[in-house]
């Protein structure tokens, strides 16, 4: 563990404040959630991201995806990719760019030909959907298809699936 230097009191409620440069580095937004975990004499925080819990279903319904209609899958929180299909660069972990968060928070579906998907060093080029996954009114992650051909029925696959995501997380 990292010590950062940084004191704080804890108020009457039992209240601490994590510092504004701490919580900017970690990528802990205002009204998001972190996870509280006790190991021996230490408090550990860590940030909580709900879809996260969901990763094997996402591997799943990509897997069905791509075995169905041949769409590349990548699934995503709002951090990072959790989980791919069909594509054999290795993305997964790989944390997302500021472009991507932005559709996410713009909750907008945006559909994209003749794109150049960008993470990290890869590249991957073809027809791209990407579709935010919204959760109890937080848009929590995206689903991103594509394909080297026109996409016809990806909408409503996209849709289908960030619904049964998103319903699944509020069960």
């Amino acid at each position: 563990m990292k010590s950062t230097g940084v004191i704080r009191r804890i108020d009457e409620l039992g209240r601490i404040v994590i510092p504004k440069e701490i919580r900017r580095n970690l990528g802990i937004h205002d009204g998001e959630n972190v996870e509280i975990y006790t190991e021996n004499d230490f408090i550990v925080l860590k940030k909580h991201n709900r879809l996260s819990t969901l990763s094997e279903l996402a591997n799943k319904l990509s897997t069905i995806i791509y075995n169905e209609f041949n769409y590349k899958t990548i699934i995503t929180d709002r951090e990072k990719i959790i989980t791919t299909k069909g594509i054999q660069k290795k993305l997964e972990n790989l944390l997302l760019p500021p472009d991507y968060l932005k559709i996410i928070e713009e909750r907008e579906i945006k559909k994209e030909e003749s794109y150049t998907f960008k993470i990290n060093n890869e590249e991957l080029t073809g027809n791209f959907i990407f579709i935010p996954i919204i959760s109890l009114n937080d848009s929590i992650g995206l689903i991103i298809m594509y394909s080297d051909v026109s996409l016809t029925n990806e909408l409503a696959i996209g849709k289908l699936i960030s619904h049964i995501l998103a319903n699944k997380l509020e069960i």
